[in-house]
C-alpha cells in the first residue's frame, strides 16, 4: 500500500498569497501534478491540517478545486488554521467525517493499512490537545482491531522535536496519548503536520513523524531558548509511506519541482568497489 500525505497547503482565496509571500495555491497544484505523475500511483493520500490560511469557505472551495485532479481517495483532517464547520460544509458530501459529534475523528477500513484521522483542533488557539473524550475514543478504535497495521494522522505532533517555538503550540496531552497508544503494538507510525519540516522521533513504542508542508518550511532554528518562529522557502514536500508484509512502513520524502536529472552513475575508473570488482574477476 501506498500514502501519500500532503500537510500544511494554507489555501487562500484565489489572487492572495499566504503571509503576503507564498503562493500556497500554486505550490499545492504544482504538489498534486507531481502526484500524479509518481511512477507508483498512490492508494490515498492523507492531508494532515492547516488545509487553509483562515478556514474561509472561499479557501475550501479553491481547495476543493485544486485537490480534484486527485482521483484516488484524500483524507483530510484539520489544524489550527481551519474551522471545522466550514471544512464540513465543503466536504462533508465526501462521506467519511462522522455525522454528529464535537470532533472529526472517523477510521478508512478499506486498505491494507488501517487509517486513523484524529482532530486535535482547539477553537481559538494555536496548540492542539487530546482530550479524555478524544483519548478514549483513539483507546477504543485501536482496541477493535489489534492485529491490522494502524497509521494514525493528526495535525499537531504530540512528541516533543527540538524547535522550540513549535513546541510550545505541538498537541497538548502528549504523554497521556503516549499511554493510549504505547499499549497497542499494531500502531506502524503516528503522522503529523504544524511544524512544516520532515522530522523523525520513537515515540510510545511506535514511530512518530512529522512531513514538510506543500508551502513554506519553518525555520530550523535548534538552539535553547524560545526564539519567535520564522518561515523559508525551502522546496515544497511531500511523503510517501510505503507499507508491505515483513517490510511495514518505509517513508520518503519528495520534493516538488524541476530539477537536473537524473543521470546514470558513471563509476570513475579510481573508484575502490570498481577496482574490487575488477580484481575478483582476474
Amino acid at each position: 500500500m501506498l500514502i501519500a500525505q500532503i500537510t500544511d497547503l494554507h489555501v487562500r482565496p484565489h489572487g492572495k498569497r499566504a503571509y503576503g509571500i507564498v503562493d500556497s495555491n500554486a505550490m499545492l497544484a504544482a504538489t498534486v501534478e507531481a502526484i500524479n505523475n509518481l511512477p507508483r500511483r498512490p492508494d490515498v493520500v492523507i492531508a494532515t491540517g492547516d488545509l487553509t490560511d483562515c478556514g474561509l469557505s472561499t479557501e475550501y472551495a479553491a481547495l476543493r478545486t485544486l485537490l480534484a485532479p486527485l482521483d484516488m481517495p484524500v483524507y483530510l483532517i484539520p489544524g489550527n488554521h481551519d474551522r471545522r464547520a466550514e471544512l464540513v460544509a465543503a466536504f462533508g458530501e465526501d462521506g467519511y467525517f462522522p455525522d454528529d459529534g464535537e470532533f472529526l475523528h472517523y477510521v478508512v477500513e478499506d486498505n491494507d493499512v488501517r487509517l486513523i484521522g484524529l482532530d486535535t483542533v482547539v477553537p481559538g488557539a494555536g496548540h492542539g490537545r487530546m482530550c479524555e473524550r478524544r483519548l478514549r475514543w483513539l483507546d477504543d478504535r485501536l482496541a477493535e482491531e489489534r492485529d491490522r497495521p494502524t497509521l494514525i494522522f493528526m495535525h499537531h505532533p504530540p512528541f516533543s522535536t527540538g524547535l522550540a517555538a513549535m513546541d510550545d503550540i505541538n498537541c497538548r496531552d502528549g504523554a497521556k496519548m503516549a499511554e493510549v497508544v504505547g499499549k497497542y503494538s499494531h500502531v506502524e507510525r503516528v503522522v503529523c503536520g504544524h511544524h512544516h519540516r520532515p522530522i523523525v522521533t520513537r515515540w510510545a513504542r511506535t514511530i512518530g513523524s512529522v512531513a514538510p508542508s506543500t508551502a513554506h518550511q519553518v525555520t530550523l532554528h535548534i538552539a535553547p531558548g524560545n526564539e519567535p518562529s520564522t518561515f523559508t522557502m525551502e522546496p515544497p514536500a511531500y511523503q510517501l509511506h510505503i507499507w508491505s508484509e515483513g517490510a511495514g512502513l518505509i517513508s520518503h520524502t519528495a520534493y516538488v519541482g524541476a530539477y537536473a536529472g537524473p543521470y546514470p552513475f558513471v563509476l570513475d575508473a579510481d573508484y575502490p568497489g570498481q577496482q574490487v570488482k575488477v580484481a575478483e574477476s582476474v
